[in-house]
Order: C-alpha cells, then sequence, then structure tokens
C-alpha cells in the first residue's frame, strides 16, 4: 500500500481529493475538517484529512446534507479522540490501489485495439466500462495494467468484443466476492462493536480490523484463484485431447 501523506499542502490535498481549495477552506470553517499543522506560513495537512474529505464526499453522495454530515462528526469526536476517528476514516476511505492512472494517444490505443479502428462502438464501449475516459485529444486510463490485460488478450487472438465481455463478467464476480468480504467484517467486528455500544477503546481494533482487512482479500482471491486456473487448464486439455483421438479415429474409420 502506498505510504502515508504527512506533508499536503491544500493545493496538493485539493488534487488528491477533487475538491477545491476553496471548499476545502469552507469546510474548515464549518467544523467539518480540522486545521493544517502550520510551518512558518503554510499549512500541511495528512491522509486523515484525505479520508475525511472523501467521508464527506461518500456521505453527500448518499444524500447527507453538510449540517447532517457536521453533526455525525462531532457525534464521533465527542465520544472519541480525534485522531481516532481520521485514523478510521482513513482505513475506511483510503483506495484500495495505488494504481497510478495513464493518458495514452489515440493512436495508441488504435495500436493495440485495431479492431476498434474499423468498428467505433468497441470504444464506445470501453468508454462506458470505464477502461478509457476521454480527455481532451487523447484518452485517460485509469487502470493500465487492466488496459495492457486485454491488449494480451487480444494480442493472442481473442475479439475484442470478447475481452470487454469478460471484463463486465470479471467485475460481477469481483462485486459479489467483496460484497462477501465487508459481509465478514460487518457481521463480525462491526455489529459487536455497535451492539457494545461503539465503546471508544475499541475504535483502535477496528480500524486495524478494516486495515488487515484489504490485504487478506487480495491474497484470498490470488490464492484460490491459481489452483483453480490449473485445474481448469488440465480439465481443458483432457477435453481437446480427447476430442483430438475420437475424430482421428472416425477418420480412419471412414
Amino acid at each position: 500500500m502506498p505510504r502515508p501523506r504527512t506533508d499536503m499542502t491544500i493545493d496538493t490535498l485539493a488534487q488528491r481529493s477533487g475538491i477545491s481549495a476553496r471548499n476545502i477552506r469552507s469546510y474548515q470553517s464549518q467544523g467539518l475538517l480540522p486545521a493544517p499543522t502550520v510551518t512558518g506560513r503554510t499549512g500541511y495537512y495528512d491522509d486523515g484529512h484525505l479520508g475525511r474529505l472523501r467521508l464527506i464526499t461518500r456521505l453527500q453522495e448518499r444524500g447527507f446534507s453538510l449540517a447532517g454530515i457536521g453533526e455525525l462528526l462531532r457525534a464521533w469526536e465527542e465520544r472519541r479522540s480525534l485522531g481516532e476517528v481520521l485514523g478510521f476514516e482513513e482505513a475506511l476511505t483510503a483506495p484500495w490501489s495505488d494504481e497510478v492512472p495513464e493518458t495514452v494517444s489515440v493512436e495508441e490505443l488504435a495500436e493495440r485495439f485495431p479492431e476498434a479502428v474499423h468498428d467505433p462502438g468497441l470504444a464506445l464501449r470501453a468508454i462506458e466500462l470505464g477502461l478509457i475516459e476521454p480527455a481532451g485529444e487523447a484518452f485517460r486510463v485509469p487502470s493500465p495494467s487492466l488496459l495492457q490485460t486485454g491488449a494480451e488478450l487480444v494480442a493472442v487472438g481473442v475479439p475484442l468484443a470478447v475481452t470487454q465481455d469478460e471484463v463486465a463478467a470479471l467485475r460481477a464476480d469481483m462485486a459479489r466476492i467483496a460484497t462477501r468480504f465487508v459481509g465478514l467484517f460487518e457481521r463480525y467486528v462491526w455489529a459487536p462493536f455497535v451492539e457494545a455500544g461503539m465503546p471508544p477503546d475499541q475504535l483502535a481494533a477496528v480500524t486495524d480490523a478494516l486495515r488487515r482487512l484489504r490485504p487478506l482479500a487480495e491474497v484470498a482471491v490470488r490464492a484460490t484463484l491459481a489452483p483453480a486456473m490449473e485445474e481448469a487448464t488440465a480439465t481443458s486439455t483432457a477435453a481437446q485431447v480427447n476430442n483430438l483421438s475420437i475424430r482421428r479415429s472416425e477418420e480412419v474409420g471412414a
């Protein structure tokens, strides 16, 4: 995971959070965001502040007003130290991937995916799937590794349309897996914490459990995918050899 940032200026924080510096200052004045650490005449923010901004954004997306968010945050802070609250918010809202988006030209995409040159519908679907995003005369790629995987599949002969279908199917599979892992946290960590009255001395343990869940989910997926791929490959190979044997026997008999 990326190392925590503790030296962000307001402009850096605005860039990483997607929230304007003006709104960040407004959140501070409303008591929604703690003040930065001031060194000299410059205020510096850390990942706790970034987590708070991401939490505010998510709550707004779910219909919470800023006043309602303020009440919620004050309720937390009355019963817990600010450091614990920010630590929990950071763990809750931190991105699960440190992959850096890239920008690619139309020419680069055409070279990797020549089918899309003759079928604009494939390019439109790539945009719908979020694989690429228009960025002026080029395209922003949120996940370069996923795009490269698609390019490798196309290079070995898998049609681009089929590759896109697989991306959609994989996302559905991953959503189910993610829901199950989050469900484990909710049932065995969060629910007991809430039922106990959300005691302040247990928040650090809850935060630690949430942070540990991240690598555990990824490791579990990799560990179970490897033997599944081995078994599927062996089964497919055996079936193909059997089919070839039958075909040759039929040809000899004919």
